[in-house]
């Protein structure tokens, strides 16, 4: 058996050539990959220059530079999809997977890859029920996390001071609104003027109510007591920038009370769940958010007039109730009688008492009077005068000094003190000698007598008058 490889042998097939060769007849020449790739980018986009895809949203994706990237699919094919920036900015709703939408574009090759995709530059919701599936599934999601809990929900203020009212400056919303206030109750209003449909609507809403959220108290733009955020009526089309997910948070974030009066009452957005109160149209906001001026007087008045009348029944009341105790109560008399009558019991016996105590005591005198005589006061005059003589004779009999009138004269030491012994007057040294008409200071032994201050000293403790001192002729004892 012949082996194929090393045949040399001509044949009719040409698959088993090591080297390429022209074949005879064959005028089809070998070209690049890149230009094959090339021709058909050229031919793909020439045939599907435009065109409308309807399919599902598969593997969405928003890039950092703002691209999208995603699948269009139904149920037997694929097909990859690309918007760039500046045509993903224009979309007028936020693309989820799951959403059905129709896609308009041109076809496109990416020879890197041999795949083709469509560039879109127009997305749209695939009818009314994707929108509505779209609108079903951000509700649901949303309710998970809260955001329409009625727990939540802040109550309205009784009477606004300052109401924020966010819509478009330019329609008749703000006007009724307006309109409405001013027959209602005038009061201080914040206009936010916003786009209130189309390309960046949403955004302007939710930056508006986070705005109003961050005026500080006090300002000098005062911070609104209440929010409305208010639009006309129109179709889920164009009230659909209230059912965009950024306004959504917005309003269920904002610490500030918000009305949501967003087209007619039977529309119903995604805002009207989050806000702490559903207004069917803006003209009813206005009448919820401000009571009726002329209303509030005359509920004042009728106050007034039932407080007053409940306070003069009151009164009267009272005076009844005085009235019967009055008619039930005491005389004074009898409250008091008892207590006169004691009282002039008292009195009589009061006096009964003094007239005794004066009589006994006048009685006392009389006897005393009685045992007083002349001659007995003298007698005893007389017994008091004699031994109070006798009493001076014996103190003056007593007085140490009579006996110096007999030559007797008194030894004394330095401090005065009566010397009595020999021993008392050597060891005292200095001595006084105590006469009657005078004293002399004499000395012991070598002791040398008591100087002036020393007799000074010692006539004041012995209590007697100055001494005179001995004339130079007298003796004097050494």
């Amino acid at each position: 058996m012949a082996d194929p490889f090393f045949d040399t042998q001509p044949r009719d097939s040409v698959a088993g050539r090591l080297v390429a060769e022209a074949t005879p007849g064959d005028n089809a020449m070998a070209v690049s990959v890149s230009e094959l790739s090339g021709r058909l980018k050229r031919m793909v986009e020439g045939e599907f220059g435009h065109v409308r895809l309807r399919g599902e949203i598969s593997g969405y994706k928003r890039a950092a530079s703002g691209h999208v990237y995603l699948c269009l699919k139904d149920d037997s094919a694929v097909i990859d999809g690309v918007m760039w920036k500046g045509s993903a900015a224009g979309l007028a709703f936020r693309p989820e997977d799951g959403v059905e939408v129709v896609a308009t574009g041109r076809l496109t090759t990416y020879p890197g890859r041999s795949k083709y995709q469509i560039v879109i530059d127009r997305m749209e919701l695939a009818g009314a029920g994707a929108l509505m599936a779209l609108l079903e599934k951000l509700r649901a999601k949303l309710a998970a996390e809260g955001l329409f809990d009625r727990a939540a929900k802040k109550p309205l203020p009784f009477m606004p001071r300052t109401i924020g009212v966010v819509t478009s400056p330019t329609g008749a919303v703000i006007r009724d609104i307006l309109h409405r206030l001013e027959d209602r109750c005038p009061t201080h209003v914040v206009v936010w003027p916003v786009k209130v449909q189309g390309a960046g609507a949403a955004e302007e809403v939710a930056a508006a109510v986070r705005g109003f959220d961050a005026l500080p108290a006090g300002g000098p733009v005062p911070r609104p007591d209440l929010v409305i955020v208010a639009r006309g009526g129109g179709s889920i089309e164009d009230l659909w920038a209230f059912n965009e997910e950024p306004v959504v948070r917005a309003v269920a974030a904002c610490s500030i009370p918000i009305i949501s009066a967003v087209g007619h009452e039977t529309d119903t957005t995604l805002c009207d769940h989050a806000a702490d109160l559903r207004a069917p149209t803006p003209t009813a906001a206005a009448e919820i958010a401000m009571p009726v001026l002329a209303d509030l007087r005359l509920t004042l008045d009728a106050m007034a007039t039932r407080s007053e009348r409940c306070a003069r029944r009151h009164v009267e009341r009272g005076r009844e109730r005085l009235d019967a105790l009055a008619r039930v109560l005491p005389t004074r008399d009898r409250l008091l009688g008892p207590q006169r009558q004691r009282l002039g019991d008292l009195g009589v016996r009061g006096d009964r008492a003094l007239e005794r105590r004066v009589a006994r005591a006048r009685g006392e005198l009389d006897r005393a009077a009685g045992a007083i005589r002349p001659a007995t006061l003298e007698r005893r005059v007389e017994a008091a005068r004699a031994r109070l003589a006798d009493v001076g004779r014996l103190i003056d009999s007593l007085n140490p000094d009579r006996i110096l009138e007999r030559g007797y004269a008194r030894v004394e030491d330095r401090v005065g003190a009566t010397v009595t012994t020999a021993a008392a007057a050597t060891a005292a040294g200095a001595l006084t000698l105590r006469f009657r008409d005078g004293a002399v200071d004499v000395r012991t032994g070598d002791a040398a007598p008591p100087t002036k201050v020393e007799r000074g000293a010692a006539r004041a403790y012995s209590g007697d008058a100055p001494r005179t001192s001995a004339k130079p002729d007298q003796p004097r004892l050494f």
